[in-house]
């Protein structure tokens, strides 16, 4: 996701070209035999200076959506075996089975599923997690401009919201977005303070 002058952008090419994923690495998208472009690659030339940037500020508000919607999901069924509920509703759940089987051909399957697999194998409850979950400015940047242009981005705004809140009341789905965090990015939680 690139922004600048577009024959500074060109001439660099090659070396965007050399540091980027390569196609080899996801199938390709049907329909796109008939385009050009450098998107196949895993770079792509967005327009001027800032544009680059807006798109991957675009891309990691979507993340936190993705990441809150995988931990809300999952702290249900993590809670399906409460006392409050009536004794045939109650459910006691392997959630790591129940990531793994979605890693399986599921239409939730993800490299941020994965990863959540990844952890829970690692340690079911997550208990090596607090469940602050700090957010970086993309988030925020994301809502913002989402405000400006006018745009409804609920699942957005409420996800960066959740961060806000984790750092008060920590629950299953606060360590679940932190265990993807660490893993995603190295992203460790900052001390209690």
């Amino acid at each position: 996701m690139i922004g600048g002058e577009r024959d500074v952008v060109e001439r660099l090419a090659p070396i965007f070209k050399t540091l980027a994923p390569g196609p080899a690495s996801v199938a390709r998208t049907p329909g796109r035999e008939a385009m050009s472009g450098t998107a196949e690659h895993g770079f792509l030339y967005c327009g001027p200076s800032g544009a680059g940037h807006f798109v991957k500020m675009i891309h990691n508000g979507i993340e936190y959506g993705l990441m809150q919607a995988y931990a809300e999901g999952l702290d249900i069924l993590k809670n399906a075996s409460t006392k409050s509920l009536e004794p045939d509703l109650r459910y006691e759940l392997n959630i790591p089975d129940i990531t793994e089987v979605w890693r399986r051909g599921s239409v939730v399957s993800s490299w941020l599923l994965d990863l959540t697999a990844q952890a829970l194998a690692e340690n079911p409850t997550l208990s090596n997690y607090t469940g602050v979950v700090a957010d970086s400015g993309e988030g925020r940047w994301t809502v913002m401009a989402a405000v400006e242009e006018g745009v409804p981005a609920d699942v957005l705004s409420a996800s960066l919201y959740a961060r806000f809140r984790s750092r008060q009341d920590h629950t299953f789905a606060e360590k679940v977005l932190s265990a993807m965090r660490q893993k995603f990015g190295g992203h460790v939680e900052q001390p209690a303070g």
